[in-house]
């Protein structure tokens, strides 16, 4: 079973700006999980398309039920290949992301496609696709749920980094606010006080069974 998400989003840029921004994106204060990357693969195929394979390490937090079923150096750590082919003909970018380390626990493909708004050339248009598959029996929903809530956070976050990459192309100085600061690690602390109070629950019924 797959659980599928699609969602549009718009960059006040123009498609020239968001291209060269996509590649200049790491670092930001946004990405601080992002640790390297590293281009693989890149052509220019006859027609003049750019098409280019990186491998992303990024860290990566597994909740605490699902530990055990990983080795304990990579319950902390992600790999992610990046396919992008970029057409400066029909103006479009297109990329293709998905995880190699614990595929097999949950499995998340994105796909985004980066085009010129229709209505108003100067911005740039995006839909994001995304599908959470999981092989662990019995509880394929709650990993696709919890696929599904940390994807909508790093969808918020790497817009907001192509924010911050594009103002400082345009010239700005864009920074973090405190209150945006403070915030984020209140929802980071809440999120992992939610994930304890989970495992403490689960523990105890199993206990209450023995």
């Amino acid at each position: 079973m797959v659980k599928y998400y699609c969602c549009a989003g718009m960059l006040k840029s123009s498609w020239d700006q968001v291209c060269v921004a996509f590649w200049q994106r790491y670092p930001n204060p946004y990405s601080n999980h992002v640790l390297t990357e590293d281009i693989i693969f890149r052509e220019v195929t006859p027609t003049n398309c750019l098409v280019s394979r990186r491998l992303l390490t990024k860290t990566s937090r597994a909740p605490r039920w699902m530990e055990p079923y990983l080795p304990k150096q990579m319950s902390s750590s992600a790999y992610i290949i990046e396919d992008s082919i970029v057409d400066p003909q029909k103006r479009t970018m297109t990329t293709l992301t998905w995880n190699i380390s614990h595929a097999r626990l949950m499995s998340v493909e994105e796909r985004c496609k980066y085009y010129i708004n229709p209505e108003n050339g100067s911005c740039t248009e995006i839909k994001r696709e995304a599908w959470i598959s999981t092989t662990i029996y019995g509880l394929s929903r709650a990993v696709q749920e919890f696929g599904l809530r940390r994807f909508k956070n790093s969808v918020t976050k790497t817009m907001k980094g192509f924010e911050y990459v594009l103002a400082k192309m345009h010239g700005e100085t864009p920074s973090r606010t405190l209150t945006e600061t403070a915030t984020e690690r209140a929802r980071e602390t809440a999120l992992a006080a939610k994930e304890k109070a989970k495992d403490l629950a689960s523990q105890a019924q199993k206990k209450q069974y023995v």
